[in-house]
This record gives structure tokens, sequence and C-alpha cells, in this order.
């Protein structure tokens, strides 16, 4: 795949988390697919459980909206941080377990990898800053 391509497949997952598109972020994954995310117990590797990921994020913070501040492009993949702002007016669930919400709005930060093949996206792994999201939040104190 050429980094044009790899860049239009990571273009394509921005956009569906900022519209909060469960479907259009799980087209982008392959069928054998591996997620690794640190806030969850275990890896995602199916669709089902990715939608239900990508939607919980939005549940929690329904207009979530968010940017790319840097991206780097490799021969097989890519890499990104970014930074969203949102309030939580929905359930937060993170580590398998679930937050009531807070109201209030915070600063998301975080940056993720993704390892695509044949046009689609084989692994993934995502770094959210949870204990920030949680500071801002009040779940616990500023360090």
């Amino acid at each position: 795949m050429s980094k044009q391509d790899i860049e239009r497949i990571d273009d394509q997952g921005m956009a569906a988390w900022e519209t909060g598109d469960a479907d259009a972020w799980v087209t982008l994954l392959a069928d054998d697919f591996v997620w690794y995310d640190w806030t969850q117990p275990e890896p995602i590797r199916d669709k089902g459980a990715a939608r239900k990921y990508f939607s919980s994020w939005r549940k929690a913070f329904p207009d979530m909206n968010s940017k790319q501040t840097a991206r780097v492009v490799g021969d097989d993949s890519v890499a990104g941080e970014i930074e969203w702002t949102g309030t939580n007016i929905g359930p937060m669930e993170m580590g398998g377990k679930e937050i009531p919400p807070t109201n209030k709005t915070v600063i998301g930060r975080g940056s993720y990898i993704a390892f695509i093949r044949g046009g689609k996206v084989v692994e993934f792994r995502s770094h959210p800053d949870a204990a920030g999201i949680m500071m801002q939040m009040g779940f616990m104190p500023p360090m």
C-alpha cells in the first residue's frame, strides 16, 4: 500500500470517531483484527465488541470533538496523537466497570498505532490518557 492509502484509511478512522459512526469505524477493521487498549482487560477481537467499545466512548461523551495533533505514516502503519473535548453526560465504561456521568467537560488526549494490510486495519493499539480524564472528572486527585 502507498503512504497515501494509509493516510486515507487513517483519515476515515478519524472521521468515524469525529462523527460517532461506529459502523464506519468497524468497516476499517480486517476480519481477523486485534485491538489492544490498555483500559480494557482483554484485547478486542471481534467487530461486535469493537462497535460496543467505540460506542461506549460516544455514549459517555456524545459531544466529543476530536482532532489529530500529530501523525507518522510508515510503509504498513500509522501512528497518531489526538486531543478531544467532550462533556461526560453518559455512563463511561473503563476497565470492565461502568462509571456514572459527572456532567464535567474534559480534554482528553491519547495516541494510537494502526497496522494495515490489504487495505484493512489488522492491529490497532490505542492509549487513551485515562488518568488525565479521571482527574478532570474528579475521580482522582491532580498529580
